[in-house]
């Protein structure tokens, strides 16, 4: 069967085809005149085989290679810098279509691989022990930039490494931006033509939107709360924003009314700042705070940054709020910090100037 080569009205500019989402795909395919299935050909050839040319869809014809080719492109990340900490962590800056840049980080533990992925350029909130948090919002990313952080990372993978864990815990508040984060999920779940993830291995972070929790729940995927403060006024102090949207009192009923599948649990997340949030009483009423709550907890000792009035614990330190919390029969974990000597750890990622990374890496490495 032949099919007109030239159906589609003139455009002003090329359609980005990763720009689609699957029902935006069917009514390009449609406007062909092609049949039905070929959208899930395009899309297949996006994304699970990672395409930067529409030549390379060897399953659609010559011909409707022509007149695709003629009014769409696969516009990938315009450059990519790969920096390798000594712990093998690697951290990707992705120079996207503006000029803007994205960090992701791949994350190895022994038999995972767990990638941390961006979902705006910034961040729209303002946590003091955050270097991201400095930065300000540049502006959201868009669904097919969030992708293009895990097709990047897949593209610069060992023949023998695979990804076994997302992680939207980089740059940005990830509720923040929720319909494209939820595209994006979309695209990483489908099983017919995305990179079918099961959802369980997917987990979204967030500074607590109370408000936005509910919408997570539809996604399936694992979410992670960061408190960071035992009480309003610590949290105030450090996450004023945040904490202005919603006090730990309503973060945490939000949270015990989370529809929680009954095997599943919610995390949380609480970063330990020396002489700050770290002492015998903020354990105390952590454990307090989250009683009742089916949770685990990570406590994630501070990774300084320059210029950050904050500092590290004590390693003594932290293994006694973790004994403190653990007493309280909560299952509580010390979060390993990967990639410091390349700002590729929690609390880390920023869009640095060259000169002033060359510094801030130097002052980061003589402290790790």
């Amino acid at each position: 069967m032949s099919y007109p080569q030239n159906p589609i009205p003139s455009r002003m500019a090329p359609t980005n085809l990763l720009a689609l989402d699957e029902e935006a795909m069917g009514r390009l395919v449609q406007e062909f005149g092609w049949p039905r299935y070929r959208t899930g050909q395009i899309l297949r050839w996006l994304y699970q085989r990672r395409a930067r040319d529409i030549n390379q869809m060897t399953d659609l014809g010559q011909v409707e290679r022509t007149a695709l080719a003629s009014l769409a492109t696969i516009p990938r990340a315009v450059d990519c810098t790969v920096l390798r900490s000594v712990d093998h962590t690697r951290k990707l800056l992705l120079t996207l279509s503006d000029g803007l840049t994205v960090e992701t980080v791949l994350i190895p533990d022994e038999d995972r691989l767990t990638l941390c992925v961006s979902t705006q350029v910034g961040c729209t909130l303002d946590c003091g022990f955050c270097l991201t948090g400095t930065m300000g919002l540049q502006r959201n990313l868009k669904p097919h930039e969030i992708m293009e952080q895990v097709l990047a990372a897949q593209d610069r993978l060992d023949p023998d490494e695979r990804i076994t864990n997302l992680v939207f815990m980089g740059m940005g508040e990830p509720l923040a931006n929720l319909e494209a984060l939820s595209e994006a999920i979309r695209r990483l779940t489908n099983k017919s033509w995305g990179l079918g993830w099961s959802p369980r291995r997917i987990t979204v972070s967030t500074a607590g939107l109370a408000a936005r929790l509910k919408e997570v729940a539809p996604l399936g995927v694992n979410l992670a709360i960061s408190l960071n403060a035992s009480t309003d006024e610590q949290r105030a102090s450090l996450m004023p924003a945040v904490n202005g949207i919603a006090s730990l009192k309503t973060l945490l009923a939000a949270c015990r009314r989370y529809p929680l599948p009954p095997t599943r649990r919610l995390t949380f997340e609480y970063v330990l700042l020396a002489g700050v949030n770290d002492r015998t009483d903020d354990a105390r009423r952590l454990a307090k705070l989250v009683r009742g709550i089916a949770c685990k907890i990570n406590l994630i000792p501070f990774n300084e940054f320059p210029g950050s009035p904050y500092r590290r614990p004590s390693a003594s330190d932290i293994s006694d709020f973790q004994a403190i919390v653990r007493q309280a029969g909560l299952d509580v974990f010390v979060r390993k910090s990967r990639g410091r000597d390349v700002l590729g750890a929690c609390g880390q990622l920023g869009n640095l100037s060259p000169e002033y990374r060359e510094r801030a890496l130097t002052q980061i490495e003589s402290r790790c």
